[in-house]
């Protein structure tokens, strides 16, 4: 199963600054980096890529929320990063008054067996 992480915040670069110290500690805590793919909602400043570890599988989504267009972009790029079946997912969204639907979204067949949802990250600055 893939551990995933939900992240939330307004700001895409506050945002990324926590998936990259998440890593940090990942790499920290195994000391190598395992698989790991992002989904990051919004468009690139390009330093965030610049500034991370080779070897990851990045793919940025339009913003607007997932659940409100029906989660079809969403399942689209997960399924293409889950066909590589990753160790770790980190999904970045701007709004968190949608992460109950997205996470319960995830929970449901067919990701109910391929994630492991992990404590959501709220990103407040």
């Amino acid at each position: 199963m893939t551990l995933t992480t939900l992240i939330s915040g307004a700001q895409s670069n506050i945002r990324e600054a926590t998936i990259r110290a998440a890593i940090e500690a990942d790499i920290a805590a195994q000391g190598f980096l395992q698989t790991t793919a992002l989904i990051l909602e919004g468009l690139s400043d390009g330093k965030f890529e610049s500034a991370m570890p080779p070897g990851l599988d990045i793919k940025r989504i339009a913003p607007g929320c997932f659940c409100c267009i029906g989660n079809l972009t969403l399942r689209v790029t997960l399924n293409r990063i889950l066909r590589k079946a990753p160790n770790r997912l980190y999904i970045s969204i701007a709004d968190s008054a949608h992460l109950p639907q997205i996470r319960s979204f995830l929970s449901r067949a067919p990701y109910d067996t391929l994630l492991a949802l992990t404590t959501d990250l709220s990103c407040t600055r």
